[in-house]
């Protein structure tokens, strides 16, 4: 072999080298994105919703109390339209059954739109299911997109972005709450 096709074969190694570390570097910069909700108990994804929703521009965020919650788990306003959201930290696809209880909590709080917020994606029945009740469906690509708006103008990475929700040993407790009125507690994020 001469040196012209010994450079050659150098310079076509290097270049798949860095092409596969560039995929590698990709994909795992996307696995990150998409792994920050596979450790979060339900309490957990509900406060780190609210928090992105705080952050997002959603005025008077409120988390309803664990049990007798009535369906819904945030309550917010933006632009004058008051919210009660249903959060799904799920594994796999929401079905009807989130739908129906976002309906119920929007009527039961007087909310004026009823939406439920997930990692994941729902089913085709849970879509029209929703359509028919007027509620909106916030999926994990449109969480995604949220945590980008809300990180990338801030120069913050999303894993960073509400680390102490990320926390392993953090734990919402009574303290971090501060208390309006017996039906609601607002996180004061501790």
């Amino acid at each position: 072999m001469d040196i012209t096709t010994i450079a050659i074969v150098i310079v076509g190694v290097a270049v798949l080298i860095f092409l596969a570390g560039w995929i590698w570097f990709v994909k795992r910069s996307k696995n990150d994105d998409d792994q920050i909700f596979d450790d979060m108990e339900g309490v957990e994804f509900e406060n780190y919703c609210a928090e992105l929703l705080d952050a997002a521009g959603y005025e008077n965020v409120e988390i309803t109390p664990q049990s007798h919650d009535y369906g819904i788990d945030i309550l917010a306003d933006r632009d004058g339209i008051s919210y009660a959201i249903q959060c799904k930290c799920y594994s796999d696809t929401l079905g009807i059954r989130a739908i129906q209880e976002a309906y119920a909590g929007r009527d039961y709080y007087g909310s004026m739109v009823g939406a439920v917020m997930t990692n994941q994606y729902f089913t085709k029945s849970a879509v029209e299911f929703a359509g028919k009740l007027n509620i909106l469906l916030w999926d994990g690509d449109h969480v995604m997109k949220l945590i980008h708006e809300v990180a990338i103008p801030e120069k913050r990475s999303m894993m960073n972005l509400f680390g102490k929700m990320m926390k392993k040993d953090h734990v919402p407790k009574e303290e971090d709450y501060a208390q309006e009125d017996t039906a609601s507690y607002k996180y004061m994020g501790k």
